[in-house]
C-alpha cells in the first residue's frame, strides 16, 4: 500500500465568472467609444473655429495683429478654404497685398462695441489701405452713419505723419469709425501693394498701429 503522505492534490481552478468577462468587454468597449467620442468632438470644434471664426493655419502676429499670408497662396491650408467658401471672401494674393486681423486690444481684452478704442501710430509702406471694423464672421457693421472704414486717402495726419483713429457709436471731430454693436468685432486693415513682404520676419518688423481702450458703457 502506497502512503498518501507528502502527496497534495492540486486545486483546480475555477473559471472566471462569465458576468466579470462582460463587464471586462463593456469597460473596454466604453474606453474605446470615449476616446473616438473625444477626437471627433475635437475635429469637429477645430473645424468650426476655423470656418466660422477664420482661425486657419500658418498665422503670423505682430502685436494685436494676426496675418494669413498662405491664404492668398496655392498653399492655403483646407480649413481657410472652407472658411472663403462659406463667406465668399476673395482673399488678397501674395503679389497684391496683405491682410491683417485685429480681435484684441494692447492689453490682450476682445474688443467688443460696448467700448471705445484708439488706434494711434503709422501704417507700413503701402500704395493704399483700408481699416474696416467687422463682426467676427467678416461681416461689416450697420451703422446709422453708413460708414464703413477708412482709407489711406482720406485719413488726417499730424505733421510727423503719425494718426489716431477713434472707434466710437457717436461722431467725434477727426478720424472716426462708427461701431455701433453690442457685441464683439474685429479690425480688418488690408495693406495694398506693400513693402511688408509675407514673411515672419517683414511681419513681425513691420510698423503697425496700437489699439488702446478708451472708455466702455
Amino acid at each position: 500500500m502506497q502512503s498518501s503522505i507528502g502527496c497534495r492534490v492540486p486545486h483546480s481552478r475555477r473559471p472566471p465568472s462569465p458576468n466579470l468577462s462582460r463587464i471586462a468587454d463593456l469597460l473596454t468597449l466604453l474606453k474605446v467609444f470615449l476616446m473616438a467620442a473625444t477626437g471627433i468632438l475635437l475635429g469637429l470644434g477645430a473645424t468650426w473655429l476655423a470656418v466660422d471664426r477664420g482661425l486657419g493655419f500658418g498665422a503670423i502676429r505682430a502685436g494685436v495683429w494676426t496675418a494669413w499670408p498662405k491664404t492668398g497662396s496655392l498653399a492655403i491650408d483646407p480649413y481657410s478654404s472652407a472658411r472663403l467658401a462659406r463667406t465668399g471672401e476673395i482673399p488678397l494674393g501674395l503679389a497684391e497685398g496683405l491682410s491683417l486681423i485685429a480681435s484684441q486690444d494692447e492689453d490682450g481684452q476682445t474688443l467688443t462695441g460696448t467700448c471705445e478704442y484708439l488706434l494711434t501710430g503709422r501704417m507700413p509702406p503701402a500704395r493704399f489701405w483700408t481699416l474696416t471694423p467687422s463682426t467676427p464672421r467678416g461681416a461689416l457693421i450697420d451703422n446709422r452713419a453708413h460708414r464703413f472704414g477708412l482709407t489711406s486717402s482720406e485719413i488726417l495726419r499730424r505733421d510727423d505723419g503719425d494718426f489716431q483713429v477713434l472707434m466710437a457709436p457717436n461722431a467725434r471731430p477727426g478720424n472716426w469709425l462708427p461701431v455701433e454693436t453690442a457685441s464683439d468685432f474685429m479690425l480688418v486693415l488690408r495693406l495694398y501693394d506693400t513693402a511688408v513682404s509675407a514673411t515672419s520676419t517683414a511681419i513681425e518688423a513691420a510698423t503697425l498701429p496700437q489699439v488702446r481702450k478708451v472708455a466702455c458703457r
